[in-house]
């Protein structure tokens, strides 16, 4: 007999191959799905992460800017401190406090009638107020510091600021008036008893060539400026050689001086009508005293002469105290023009 073949079952193999193809492809989908699902969670994660540290930044954000703003309060009150340390020192380290130093003056005849030929253009072209109120100009001596502008200005109202000439103590304070629409140069001068005394002061005994050298430098210095007044100088002021020989070097170099009436013996007068010039004057010192109530008396005087006279000039310096005195007495000048110097009726062109 023939013996039949054994055939393989085809059919089982094929049934087999499936289960098994369907069974590897269920394990990926699920391995697909736990994939996915990791995925989402570690996202979810970063996500949670990320949004914590966002609101913790926010969180730190103000007090971040509350330290900056502790800072810069710590820092100011150091400046503040430190020149308030200043204003401590005798009083004869700033300015030379003679007997005339104290004293009023209302000689206003002499500003009104200068010869407006001889003044030529400032810096900056200010225009003469047109309103009938009286004027008031405040100067500013002593002044070296940019900190010292920016307390200034704070005041709110318009004032001249007066800067020392460059030394080794204060040397940009040439730098500082570049922005400056108006000022004026303190130029020191000798005193009759002075410790503190400026370098490059000028002496009652200098040459003419040396007074005319310090001048052009000055000019050098300060190309836009055209008014000066005189820092101490009672000695210098009442010399009339020496005064002569300055007034000659100021008019060849295009400055008119300011006489900060430091003595009653000024001979500033009778050189300004000599030389063709304008004589101006101080009216009222208001900070001989560092006092709230004295500061503000000083300024009512200043403001009753500019209320009789039309106008009247102030000199004080850059202590904190006068600082704010000036600044909180808004309302005593509200009747006021405040302007700079070189807007008084008779001085603007």
């Amino acid at each position: 007999m023939t013996k039949r073949k054994k055939t393989t079952p085809k059919k089982t193999t094929r049934r087999k191959n499936t289960k098994t193809n369907k069974s590897n492809s269920k394990l990926i989908n699920i391995l697909l799905f736990i994939i996915i699902l990791l995925l989402l969670a570690i996202g979810f994660l970063i996500y949670t992460i990320d949004t914590n540290k966002l609101n913790e930044t926010k969180k730190e954000i103000p007090k971040v800017v509350k330290n900056i703003e502790t800072k810069v309060k710590e820092t100011n009150d150091e400046f503040d401190k430190y020149f308030d340390q200043i204003e401590k020192i005798k009083k004869d380290k700033f300015e030379e406090y003679t007997k005339d130093f104290y004293k009023e003056y209302t000689d206003t005849e002499e500003i009104k009638t200068p010869n407006k030929e001889e003044i030529k253009k400032t810096e900056v072209k200010q225009k003469a107020t047109t309103s009938n109120k009286p004027k008031l100009a405040i100067i500013f001596d002593d002044v070296t510091t940019q900190y010292q502008i920016n307390k200034i200005h704070d005041i709110g109202y318009t004032t001249t600021i007066s800067v020392m000439p460059p030394t080794k103590r204060h040397p940009d304070s040439a730098k500082i008036t570049s922005k400056l629409p108006f000022y004026m140069i303190h130029f020191p001068l000798e005193a009759r008893v002075f410790k503190n005394e400026e370098s490059s002061t000028l002496h009652i005994n200098d040459t003419y060539e040396k007074i005319e050298k310090r001048v052009a430098k000055i000019r050098e210095l300060y190309p836009n400026a055209k008014y000066t007044n005189n820092h101490t100088g009672s000695k210098f002021t009442s010399n009339e050689p020496a005064m002569d020989k300055l007034f000659k070097a100021l008019k060849k170099y295009d400055f008119i001086f300011v006489d900060s009436r430091t003595t009653s013996k000024s001979v500033a007068k009778q050189m300004a009508k000599k030389y063709n010039m304008p004589y101006i004057s101080r009216n009222v010192f208001l900070d001989n005293e560092q006092d709230f109530d004295y500061i503000q008396g000083q300024l009512k005087k200043a403001i009753a002469i500019a209320k009789k006279n039309g106008f009247a000039i102030a000199i004080c310096h850059p202590h904190s105290m006068t600082i704010k005195t000036l600044k909180e007495s808004k309302a005593l000048v509200k009747d006021l023009d405040m302007i700079y110097l070189n807007q008084l009726p008779s001085l603007a062109n």
